[in-house]
């Protein structure tokens, strides 16, 4: 943020002045960001998100009316990433509670609780996820306990879920903003999964400061690994970048090395599902080896994630759930079956780099610099998240 520029406080803390705002409204006008994720009518309403699992073939959109349809959007990845899954949460926690505005106040409260602890329960590593949902709980019970009554609580939800959703944007326009000046005119940019609009209620955490260096006029082209076995590299990363108009090339992951190797990449740009309070990075399973061809070949890895990413809970990599899924995902793809039947799989979805192999972490508080936990801790004060 600009010196000498005031400042407007959201519920959760973080600062954002004028200057912010003003750049986020012109990124936005800049280029047609697909959205990803937006609360549609009053209330009772409904959420409509993109179906990312029949990316890049069709563009579809989903209306979300109720709490199940939402936990199973979240768990069969029709919506995903991390910031993304963190919104829809928050508005999934609205769908649980929408028709009981008749009801006693007490009672919408303990239906938010049973509708953030069944989101929660869909998918384990994203931080974000049931930080989305904790935050409508406790400002259904702040209402409730000021003496608002059912309705006053229902619309309390909806009002926090709606803010979620901004302040998210808002986020990922900053993070753009920071991280494009470590963008040089001409740079080649290496990433992995996808962190982009997709993954975000705005322009995207990895994805965001390409968006904004080509919008200050760079030349920024992107490799993007295809991210097996999913392959959200191929279908939504090089998707949502070639419709945006971005120099983009897709490769496998196994030809990432040769790459490097080749010394076609000036930068890495990742998001992030969980970052512990070390500096310790969870993100989509790959992550860790792109980090080490980093590092061996002398490329900055930057980790691009807002502050709700971060879990001042866990201590270390070795304390972040992973999730394991179903062996399907790499046992059949397009073509059918790859492999043989009964054959044992592990299919672990995210891994961990450590943050001895992260050059930096971008966050809307600014550029943390070989990540240590004083680091972490000191972001997380000035974003009011400790």
């Amino acid at each position: 943020m600009r010196k000498g520029a005031p400042a407007r406080e959201t519920r959760d803390g973080c600062r954002f002045g004028p200057s912010l705002r003003a750049s986020f409204d012109a990124s936005f006008a800049f280029m047609a960001h697909v959205e990803t994720i937006r609360w549609e009518g009053a209330l009772p309403g409904k959420v409509r998100l993109i179906d990312q699992t029949l990316l890049p073939e069709r563009e579809t959109y989903l209306e979300i009316a109720d709490l199940e349809s939402m936990r199973d959007a979240i768990g069969r990845l029709a919506v995903r990433g991390a910031p993304a899954i963190g919104v829809a949460a928050a508005f999934g926690v609205v769908l649980g509670v929408q028709g009981l505005a008749a009801r006693p106040a007490a009672e919408v409260v303990a239906a938010a609780r049973a509708a953030a602890a069944r989101l929660e329960s869909s998918r384990p590593t994203a931080v974000n996820l049931a930080w989305g949902a904790r935050r409508i709980v406790a400002r259904v019970e702040r209402e409730a306990a000021g003496g608002g009554d059912g309705r006053a609580v229902v619309a309390a939800a909806l009002d926090e879920a709606r803010a979620t959703w901004t302040e998210d944007r808002v986020v990922c326009d900053r993070l753009g903003e920071i991280g494009a000046e470590l963008l040089h005119d001409g740079a080649v940019v290496l990433t992995h999964c996808n962190a982009g609009a997709l993954a975000t209620a705005g322009s995207g955490t990895a994805l965001s400061p390409i968006y904004r260096a080509v919008a200050d006029g760079k030349k920024v082209a992107v490799i993007a690994d295809e991210t097996r076995p999913l392959l959200q590299g191929a279908r939504l990363t090089a998707w949502e970048l070639s419709r945006a108009g971005i120099d983009v090339t897709l490769i496998t992951d196994s030809m990432a090395a040769s790459v490097f190797s080749r010394r076609k990449v000036d930068a890495v740009f990742v998001g992030a599902d969980r970052i512990a309070r070390n500096g310790d990075v969870a993100n989509k399973i790959g992550t860790y080896g792109v980090a080490i061809l980093a590092r061996e070949h002398g490329v900055p890895f930057y980790v691009v994630a807002p502050l709700s990413t971060f879990d001042p809970e866990t201590p270390d990599g070795a304390a972040i759930p992973i999730e394991e899924r179903a062996p399907g995902e790499v046992t059949h793809g397009a073509l059918g079956a790859t492999s043989p039947t009964g054959v044992r799989v592990h299919n672990p979805a995210f891994d961990v780099t450590p943050a001895r192999l992260v050059t930096g972490i971008v966050t809307e508080v600014g550029l943390i610099l070989a990540p240590d936990k004083d680091k972490v801790e000191d972001a997380l004060r000035r974003g009011g998240r400790i």
